[in-house]
């Protein structure tokens, strides 16, 4: 039987499906304003029937942004082009999440399509800060290294952050604990050289997290999920592993996180990744098993039998795709057909759908 258009249950929502839209930087506001890029290809994939719509790295202050063209949620004036784009997302009986993020010392660079590397104060750049002072590589801004009188400052950003998302409708919040921003940089031993209580042993390297998870499940009602998406693993000897990872997720689940989403690598330049289909799966198969806590499979999932296996043989609870939605919005609505699964179409398309295809 197939099982990827299950209902999923967490805390007080209902998702039709198991599908996911994965965060994807755009890369296409001004001064963290969302707009009608975003408006359409967030609606789009609503349209097209996963059952979660996540925006890309929505940053918590101006300085965590990747690029000057980031989402942002670091100012009041943006919630109400957030709450415009949940709407309407709403309207098509899908669920709307965001991803909160920090860029650490991969901030202050210059978006994919216009070149690579810093972007130099004279062109509005900003300073950027991680653990130390090291830089991500030779092109990348030095990063200045925060002092833990600054970090409190970082963790109340993020609980704001949840704030203004509960205000503009979201119904999951998501934390942004991967490829190699600021919480990675704090939990990989091959970024993270600090020697007080923010570095060394494991306990001190994922203490901004928990600091940040803490915040943020304050604010957040009980009754909506909050998740966290890590990398599992550096990819490199020393780095930070899945054994960790493990851990961590048994740390995350302790204080009421709801789902760990499993992604990997982004924190060095040298890493040697075996990239191929399903490649991070076993991830969030292990940290399923050993933590006890649901998780989300992420990482060139193409097909719908390859999907719906991963749900089946209880692997993960949903998928998370990016690049095939990007090909395909309307990916789900083609894998319910390849897998024989009746779903509703949006009416406006019912002209279009297999024979008595629902609306809706």
């Amino acid at each position: 039987m197939s099982h990827l258009f299950d209902p999923w249950h967490i805390r007080s929502l209902t998702l039709a499906n198991r599908i996911i839209v994965s965060p994807m930087c755009e890369y296409s506001s001004v001064d963290g304003f969302s707009n009608d890029w975003h408006f359409v290809h967030l609606g789009s994939r609503a349209v097209g029937g996963a059952a979660l719509v996540m925006t890309e790295a929505t940053a918590v202050t101006a300085e965590g942004r990747i690029s000057p063209q980031d989402l942002g949620i670091y100012d009041a004036g943006h919630v109400p082009g957030l709450a415009r784009i949940v709407q309407f997302i709403h309207a098509q009986k899908a669920r709307a999440g965001i991803q909160l993020a920090h860029a650490g010392r991969k901030g202050s660079t210059v978006r994919p399509w216009d070149g690579h590397g810093a972007i130099p104060p004279e062109s509005g750049g900003w300073e950027v800060v991680g653990p130390t002072s090291e830089p991500f590589a030779d092109n990348y801004p030095v990063p200045r290294a925060l002092r833990v009188d600054e970090i409190p400052s970082i963790v109340d950003a993020f609980r704001v952050a949840a704030r203004r998302a509960l205000e503009a409708g979201f119904d999951v919040v998501e934390i942004h604990a991967a490829h190699g921003y600021l919480i990675h940089e704090f939990f990989s031993p091959l970024v993270n050289t600090r020697t007080d209580e923010y570095g060394g042993s494991f306990e001190n390297r994922v203490r901004l997290c928990l600091e940040i998870v803490d915040a943020v499940r304050a604010v957040w009602p009980e009754r909506l999920p909050v998740f966290v998406r890590i990398s599992c693993s550096d990819w490199k000897a020393g780095g930070w592993d899945i054994e960790q990872s493990v851990e961590l997720a048994r740390k995350l689940r302790e204080r009421g996180v709801d789902l760990v989403d499993c992604s990997s690598g982004g924190a060095v330049r040298d890493a040697q990744i075996p990239i191929g289909p399903g490649y991070q799966v076993p991830f969030a198969a292990q940290v399923r098993q050993d933590a006890n806590i649901a998780t989300g499979a992420v990482g060139l999932i193409t097909e719908a039998v390859q999907a719906d296996g991963i749900i089946s043989d209880g692997q993960a609870d949903c998928v998370l795709l990016a690049r095939e939605l990007l090909r395909d919005p309307y990916w789900p609505l083609h894998a319910a057909q390849k897998l024989g699964v009746v779903v509703p179409w949006p009416s406006q398309y019912l002209r279009s759908a297999p024979s008595e295809t629902p609306a809706r």
